[in-house]
């Protein structure tokens, strides 16, 4: 609604960019792509984003003080895809089927993710990255699957504080 043009937004956008740039930072580490198989294509570094946001939101996922900030994310994960899926070329009408198709493989990723790494078991976790990430058994799924448990770890250990900046929340 055009109202919306004047409210005031209920997250920093600073804060918002702040987050996802680093979320695209860790995504983009040479070792997926080198060392682990992750291939090195517009497809594969979507699914490598994909990942991190979706580990980033599973630790904030029952955080209500990130909720607002968590939603925001997401909504600039898809205004960056538009963006990217745009300067690929894709014409204005088939840019929101082609961010749709985005969506649910993120949300697929999502939703067969969570419940693999709840189990704890790498074999679990590795089975989703088959065929979510690699299309086909792979010696760097299990390696993959082992940092993920790790960097899972490692979010849950740290306060919102650190995951949501102190600006996540316009004033």
């Amino acid at each position: 609604m055009i109202f919306n043009l004047f409210r005031k937004p209920a997250v920093a956008p600073d804060a918002i960019d702040q987050a996802y740039r680093s979320i695209v930072a860790q995504s983009r580490q040479v070792r997926f792509y080198a060392d682990w198989g992750v291939a090195d294509t517009v497809t594969g570094r979507f699914d490598m984003v994909s990942l991190h946001l979706a580990l980033y939101l599973r630790r904030l996922k029952n955080e209500p003080t990130a909720r607002d900030f968590t939603q925001a994310l997401v909504e600039h994960f898809f205004r960056d895809m538009d963006r990217s899926v745009r300067e690929l070329g894709v014409t204005d009408l088939g840019v929101p089927k082609k961010v749709k198709t985005m969506g649910n493989v993120f949300y697929g990723l999502v939703a067969a993710l969570d419940p693999a790494l709840d189990s704890g078991d790498a074999a679990d976790i590795e089975s989703v990255l088959v065929r979510n990430v690699y299309g086909q058994a792979h010696p760097g799924a299990a390696q993959l699957a082992a940092y993920l448990i790790g960097e899972s770890a490692r979010l849950a250990a740290l306060p919102v504080s650190e995951l949501v900046p102190a600006a996540g929340v316009a004033a």
